[in-house]
């Protein structure tokens, strides 16, 4: 049985249902398998100890088919069941009187409707549900809209908008920390910039996740710069997918870490409009309006989004965010929808961050330590998708995306030396030990690019039979077309945002991507599917400026590689099953690291591995629902930041040889209710991921630095070592309470275990301080209190969040983050030491019409 909770995407309409009809009689046995033959039904059905002898028993349908694994259950109550694959499912021992039954399934609409049981007796019904068209197999990356979650090989997790409310999430980081193999790693509190490692990938910039909105990417480049300068807003997303394994080769270019996928609504079929604000400590505020209606065959939505804070820990921002989407169904086979957006941000993004002294001795947590820093961020986007089904066998999606991006970034010079030019007079730390004080120029170093995207991509799914048995075949292409503008401007004063111009290029990347895959279903428990994908992509640099002269340099570098990818499933039934994968990780290099400044092809290797999982998935009669997933990752070339961003010394990207990542993943989900007999709908959950990331060959560093003239550099092997900012444990969990009134309360909580910040695996910094003292012939690289390197302690973070559904669309919220006031280092990148916020009250209320 199912788990009453199923994690789906949902959007709300009322469908048509009708009691007594097109059910068979009795009690069936047999009926239409979930590939036409006749097989048994086997509908799901919901037992629990015989208090009462009534009972619902119906079937679920979307059209003349029926909708297979949606969940059904009776609002408020712990009594639920889900579909089988023939979409028939039973509700057994329900006391007598009226219900609220509701029905709900990834890729379709939800529903309830109020139904009579009577005593004794059997009552039957038909629920005619919607697909959703804006779900199509280009967006629900993970397949699990048709019901094929049972036949995916591989790890993956939707999360819904029932969690979503739940959770009422700050940021859509804390949303992400939910999904088990995901390493959320906070850069200013406000979720602005996303940092998503991937069973111990490096979490800087998200660049090895490949991050999609309604499937379509939102990097700055996907291909030459995938870095997540912009970040969805959580705010206006009616759900969020995650897909791991071998399914991710669909997608691309970056296949190594997984897919994310944001979701955002569709338009209703009736006159629908919301708005939400909320607010709290530091002058946050989030405030959402958005409405939708359906006329004839045309539906849209539009949706205005402003958030701001005046001090969300260090940060200042304001953003507002325009989003509209415009749907035409010429036909129940032909749809197209055409999606624009805006979005307008300023903050006080910075790179510094607190020394190691500054932490230590507390009182400037969330201190602005160059506050002349200014960040604006301005994109545009539109996208153009188009549905046709052909017949019941073949539909092809066609998409064309285009999106800009600026950012513009001023940033105040600093520098850990009070010796050097040009100071203002602004230090902070402590100058007791090198590296530990902050002293801030009396100059800017002005980063400003522009990005433009544009990419057409066409993607067929035909069903076909071969000697008997049911296939799925999924082929197409994409042409992607990617260009930045960068320059690198200097300015004379703290607050400049021109002055001379240091360096201006031009990087341009050109790809073509094909793909083919074929799941066959070799009967109604085993599948295996298998196939490849091909990148190919031209990079050219042309660099106009560098350090203040004009120059003319120009250079091309082509990428290409095929990525297979294969997997099985085994099902003992629609529940309970096991599942295997393999597939090639790739990720191509930055086109900046690929040609260098002088313009010399550096062959910088595309980042590839070989990945492995394999699983299980189970329910328990509706009371429990687990997963566990081992994995292994094996790169023969793990490309790793020493950039800025991830502060690094250098700039860009180096070939950091080869590293393994391995480890396990489970999910375990409750229906305590059921469970126990308790009163009211009562779930727990609780996920885990062990993971051991290291370099796995032999790789030599420097150490130290002989002083004087010695002219020795120490190097060491840091082979065995862990891969910076993988953590090896990372834990969440919850509790959760609804009634049938409308009341719901929620407390989670998330561990984060301790990890290193650099290849050496630098602990404790003093322990250097204390080598130096009695080795001062060498320079010790680790000997330093600027904040950037050192162990990141383990830390436990807990959130509360509770409301109440009043009559006429009314819902009122109250959230904790970090209710225990933890405090705790959530990063030393880029530059220095970020605290977590501290514990922060916010109310809201939200109105639908």
């Amino acid at each position: 049985m199912h788990i009453l909770i199923f994690k789906s995407s949902l959007l709300v309409i009322m469908p048509l249902v009708v009691a007594g009809t097109d059910l068979p009689s009795g009690n069936p046995e047999y009926g239409p398998g979930l590939y036409g033959e006749t097989a048994e039904i086997g509908y799901n059905i919901s037992i629990r100890e015989k208090e009462y002898s009534s009972n619902l028993y119906g079937r679920v349908m979307t059209g003349d088919e029926g909708a297979p694994f949606v969940t059904v259950y009776l609002k408020g109550t712990s009594y639920g069941t889900s579909t089988d694959a023939d979409g028939y499912f039973m509700l057994v021992n329900l006391p007598p009187g009226k219900h609220t039954v509701r029905v709900q399934g990834i890729g379709y609409r939800s529903a309830e409707k109020v139904v009579e049981v009577g005593d004794n007796e059997t009552s039957e019904m038909v629920f005619e549900i919607e697909q959703d068209v804006l779900l199509m197999e280009q967006v629900v990356v993970s397949g699990s809209r048709i019901g094929l979650l049972q036949f995916l090989p591989g790890s993956a997790v939707t999360v819904d908008g029932n969690d979503l409310k739940a959770i009422a999430p700050l940021t859509g980081n804390e949303v992400l920390r939910t999904v088990t193999g995901l390493h959320v790693v906070e850069e200013e509190g406000a979720g602005l910039r996303t940092n998503i490692g991937v069973r111990g990938l490096d979490p800087d910039k998200s660049r090895n996740v490949l991050m999609l909105e309604d499937g379509i990417p939102v990097a700055l480049g996907p291909y030459g710069e995938p870095e997540m300068y912009y970040t969805p807003s959580i705010d206006r997303m009616s759900g969020v997918e995650v897909l791991k394994g071998s399914g991710s080769i669909l997608y691309g270019p970056q296949t190594i870490g997984g897919v994310i996928n944001y979701i955002t609504a569709d338009p209703p079929v009736e006159s629908t409009g919301y708005a939400r604000i909320s607010g709290g400590q530091g002058g946050y505020y989030s405030g959402l309006a958005g409405y939708g209606n359906t006329y004839g065959n045309t539906g849209f939505q539009v949706n205005y989004l402003r958030r701001q804070a005046e001090n969300l820990g260090p940060t200042q921002f304001v953003l507002n965010d325009i989003n509209g989407k415009l749907r035409f169904s010429s036909s129940p086979r032909s749809a197209a929808t055409l999606k624009i957006g805006v979005y307008d941000e300023v903050s006080n993004s910075t790179y510094v961050g607190l020394t190691q002294g500054m932490y230590e001795t507390g009182g400037n947590d969330h201190v602005r330590l160059a506050p002349h820093d200014n960040l604006e961020v301005r994109r545009y986007s539109l996208s153009l998708s188009h549905r046709f089904s052909l017949n019941d066998n073949l539909q092809i999606n066609t998409t064309a995306y285009g999106y800009t991006t600026t950012r513009n970034w001023r940033r105040q010079d600093f520098t850990y030396d009070g010796g050097s030019s040009g100071l203002t007079g602004e230090v902070w730390g402590d100058n007791t030990l090198p590296g530990g004080m902050i002293y801030l120029r009396n100059s800017t170093g002005n980063r400003n690019r522009q990005f433009e995207v544009a990419g057409l991509e066409n993607r067929v799914r035909y069903n076909y039979r071969l000697k008997g048995l049911r296939n799925i075949i999924d082929a197409g292409t994409r042409l992607h077309y990617e260009r930045a503008y960068e320059q690198r401007v200097n300015g004379t004063n703290a607050t400049a945002v021109s002055g001379n111009l240091r360096d201006d290029e031009i990087r341009t990347g050109h790809a073509f991507s094909t793909w083919l895959q074929n799941k066959a279903f070799l009967n109604d428990r085993v599948s295996v599917t298998a196939g490849m994908r091909t990148e190919m992509l031209n990079y050219e640099r042309n660099i106009l400026r560098r350090s203040f002269e004009d120059v003319a340099i120009v250079n091309n570098t082509f990428v290409a590689e095929l990525i297979p990818g294969a997997g099985i499933n085994y099902n003992f039934n629609p529940q309970n099953g096991i599942f295997a994968g393999i597939h090639r990780g790739f990720a191509p290099p930055r086109i900046k690291d690929a040609i260098s400044s002088s313009g010399e092809d550096m062959h910088l290797d595309a980042e590839k591995s070989w990945n492995f999982e394999a699983g299980a998935r189970t329910g328990f009669e509706n009371v429990a629902r687990f997963e566990i997933t081992l994995f292994l990752m094996d790169f023969s070339n793990q490309v790793i930041p020493v950039s800025e961003s991830s502060g690094g010394r250098g700039t860009g990207y180096i070939n950091a040889g080869r590293t393994s990542h391995r480890g396990a993943e489970g999910e375990l989900i409750l229906n305590v209710s059921q469970l126990t007999g308790l009163p009211g709908g009562i779930t727990a959950g609780v996920n885990s991921t062990f993971t051991r990331s290291e370099f796995s060959d032999d790789r030599f560093v420097v150490e130290r630095i002989a002083n004087g003239p010695l002219n020795d550099t120490v190097l060491v092997n840091v082979k065995g070592n862990r891969t910076p900012y993988s953590p090896m444990i990372n834990a969440s969990g919850y509790l959760q309470y609804m009634n049938e009134s409308g009341f719901g309360v929620r407390v989670g909580g998330r561990f984060t275990g301790s990890q290193y910040t650099d290849v050496l695996n630098t602990g404790y910094v003093g322990e250097w301080f204390d080598r130096a003292v009695a080795d001062p012939d060498y320079n010790y690289l680790q000997a330093t209190a600027n904040g950037r390197i050192g162990l990141i302690p383990s830390f436990f973070v807990m959130n509360l969040s509770a409301w109440y559904d009043l009559p006429g669309g009314l819902n009122l919220n109250l959230t904790v983050k970090n209710l225990l006031n933890e405090r705790y280092i959530a990063s030393r990148r880029p530059q220095g030491i970020r605290v977590g916020l501290p514990r922060m009250f916010n109310a809201g209320l939200a109105l639908n019409f």
